[in-house]
């Protein structure tokens, strides 16, 4: 995990070309921060006019050039999209850029990945069948021969939030709340938080699904059948865990006091207090990876694409903390 993080394209009709040079020009002078976009340099230039711009052909030129311009490995773009307009002929050209940062990532030319916001529904036409990155990521690991239990971890002014059912209609979480679900989930946690994050016993908090945490029952069985027995597996195995918490109760400042991450029962349950705390800067993790993996919380926002109106806040510290997680696990 040496070479320069790889930031990769993303929808590039969003607002990826404006927070991509703006992220750069705040970390220009961060050399720990360089990084290589896969993209395509000629559209960058015409989203960002005046954009200092250098064409490298290996992520290892990144660093050098990185203080006096961004370095782009150019992947020319079958079309140019309009702001703001999808143009599906860019899609497979968005899904190779992922293919190819996470070659990279496991031929050590990258020290991590960080991923610029995709529209997934422009990309299936060009047979993307995945929830979101998270788990393409993981089967691009398995493809290289790595299977993997992935966790997508959200963090924002402290919080580390972690979703054990993700993109699914909440009528299916029930059923898809496994004890193994939650079991799998908290020791990838566990050791992420230790590998990147210098937490050697990380205190892992978790949710109830029901509201009050099903008070004894009253009120949903699925804690008393399925929470607290993986809760006590994970106790019996030496993790320090906490819970079922009721989820109207386990966000406010004290409570996050006592423990490094929570992991909740659904979606919004976690993704709520994340951008609650910090809308513009929460950051997406993926935990459980070969490689390390970050992400601006937020999406290809195409109704302000070329306005230059973009917070690129989420983007810079999705590039820190990537930086910052290849330091700690070199």
């Amino acid at each position: 995990m040496t070479g320069p993080l790889i930031l990769t394209s993303g929808e590039p009709a969003g607002v990826g070309p404006e927070i991509t040079a703006a992220a750069w020009a705040a970390l220009r002078q961060e050399p720990a921060c360089a990084f290589a976009l896969l993209g395509d340099a000629t559209y960058w230039r015409s989203r960002n006019p005046g954009l200092a711009i250098a064409e490298i052909a290996t992520p290892g030129e990144a660093g050098a050039a990185f203080a006096a311009a961004l370095p782009v490995l150019h992947r020319p773009l079958a079309v140019h999209p309009t702001p703001g307009l999808i143009a599906h002929g860019t899609a497979p050209q968005v899904i190779a850029a992922i293919d190819e940062a996470v070659d990279m990532a496991f031929s050590g030319a990258a020290g991590g990945i960080v991923t610029n916001p995709i529209q997934k529904e422009a990309l299936y036409g060009a047979g993307f069948r995945h929830q979101g990155h998270t788990d393409y990521l993981a089967h691009l690991s398995a493809r290289h021969g790595q299977p993997v239990q992935e966790v997508m971890m959200l963090v924002a002014d402290g919080l580390r939030a972690i979703p054990v059912t993700v993109h699914i209609p909440l009528k299916d979480v029930p059923a898809q709340l496994t004890r193994e679900a939650i079991l799998g989930q908290a020791r990838v946690t566990a050791h992420g938080l230790a590998r990147y994050f210098g937490i050697a016993k990380p205190r892992l908090a978790f949710t109830g699904l029901n509201p009050h945490a099903g008070e004894n029952g009253a009120m949903g069985r699925e804690e008393i059948e399925v929470i607290r027995p993986a809760i006590d597996t994970l106790r019996a195995e030496g993790f320090h865990v906490l819970g079922p918490l009721s989820a109207d109760t386990a966000f406010h400042a004290e409570a996050r006091a006592a423990y490094d991450a929570v992991l909740c029962m659904y979606h919004d349950q976690a993704l709520i207090p994340v951008k609650t705390l910090d809308f513009h800067g929460g950051i997406n993790v993926s935990l459980g990876l070969p490689f390390i993996r970050t992400s601006p919380d937020h999406g290809t926002a195409l109704g302000i694409a070329g306005t230059h109106t973009a917070n690129p806040k989420s983007l810079i510290a999705a590039i820190r903390l990537a930086a910052q997680m290849r330091k700690a696990a070199a």
